[in-house]
């Protein structure tokens, strides 16, 4: 994966400098509704993952692709395909937040992840890890929390677009008993990644898609977290959790989300 990464890493540090560019927030020409209000694209997130295909296709042309944007172009049978997210959160990029990332990473042909990538731009963080090598900010090393339970803790989580998914509220309602401070950021690669940098004990999402998730389900998991389930199938719940709180994060979830 050596080659893989270099190439990925460079992209994310490509993306973050193209994200970066100042953008007039109150100019919505470059703002377009896609499936509903709640589901926009800029120019930005298009010229990004264009760019990211075009080099990816040039640099391993037997590799499928499967971009948020622009669907999935078939690799050769067999092979490596990777994820993209070009902005992950793109409402709040569109409305000047800044909280977004660029998410890239490499999955086997039955969706196992071999390489994740994950930037944030506007702190120049990039977090990367490959299958058995461990996780990174920067280059790095960096491990998932010491602590021993949820209470007192930070628990990211992301809606579904704009919507609560089922089990939500029930998991929100029992993490506030426990004096658990949960927050909704608005980019699944960017809250779920911070498990693995320590910051957040555990983070949950109710809907699991490969172009924004995959990438820092591994990074995370690298990091030492525990992934429940360890691969989830699309568009069903994950959870990451620091090791010393696996259990209770577990539990919870599993009478929360899960019953």
């Amino acid at each position: 994966m050596d080659r893989e990464l270099a190439v990925a890493t460079e992209l994310a540090e490509w993306a973050s400098e193209r994200i970066r560019q100042p953008r007039a927030t109150d100019d919505v020409s470059d703002v377009r509704e896609k499936a509903t209000p709640a589901d926009i694209v800029t120019d930005t997130d298009e010229a990004v993952e264009a760019h990211v295909r075009a080099v990816l296709r040039r640099e391993f042309p037997e590799y499928g692709i499967e971009g948020e944007e622009y669907g999935v172009h078939e690799g050769t049978k067999g092979a490596p395909h990777w994820v993209i997210d070009p902005v992950d959160g793109t409402t709040n990029y569109a409305h000047g937040i800044g909280w977004c990332s660029f998410s890239l990473g490499l999955a086997s042909p039955r969706g196992v992840p071999l390489l994740g990538v994950v930037a944030d731009p506007w702190r120049r963080e990039i977090f990367t890890a490959t299958r058995g090598g461990g996780a990174h900010l920067n280059g790095r090393p960096i491990r998932a929390a010491a602590h021993d339970t949820l209470t007192g803790h930070v628990f990211m989580t992301e809606w579904a677009a704009h919507a609560h998914w089922p089990g939500m509220d029930d998991l929100l309602r029992e993490l506030s008993s426990r004096h658990c401070t949960v927050r909704v950021m608005g980019s699944t690669a960017l809250s779920l990644v911070q498990v693995a940098a320590g910051r957040a004990t555990a983070a949950a999402i109710g809907e699991f898609h490969p172009v924004d998730a995959l990438p820092p389900l591994l990074i995370a998991t690298e990091a030492g977290a525990v992934a429940i389930p360890e691969l989830p199938a699309y568009d069903t719940p994950l959870l990451l959790a620091a090791p010393a709180v696996a259990d209770e994060a577990t539990a919870l979830w599993r009478e929360t989300v899960l019953r």
